[in-house]
């Protein structure tokens, strides 16, 4: 599931589609930098009803929905 969402929230962003996002798709090649992924984040807290607070450094989209579901899980 989050998987599914963050991948909406680049496609969007990116003008792509959905299939073309990956685990392994780096955020440097996909254009998302800091910032970028920052407002992935406020997209993300919004679409699922939680805040996560990001405080740490990802470069995967792999690597953002572990951290994701890591917090999600600490706050059940």
């Amino acid at each position: 599931m989050v998987f599914e969402i963050i991948a909406e929230i680049i496609a969007e962003r990116n003008d792509c589609d959905v299939s073309e996002i990956k685990h392994e798709s780096k955020f440097s090649e996909l254009g998302i930098d800091s910032l970028d992924t920052v407002e992935m984040m406020m997209n993300l807290e919004e679409r699922l009803g939680r805040e996560i607070e990001l405080d740490r450094k990802v470069e995967t989209v792999g690597e953002f929905v572990a951290y994701v579901e890591e917090k999600l899980a600490e706050n059940n």
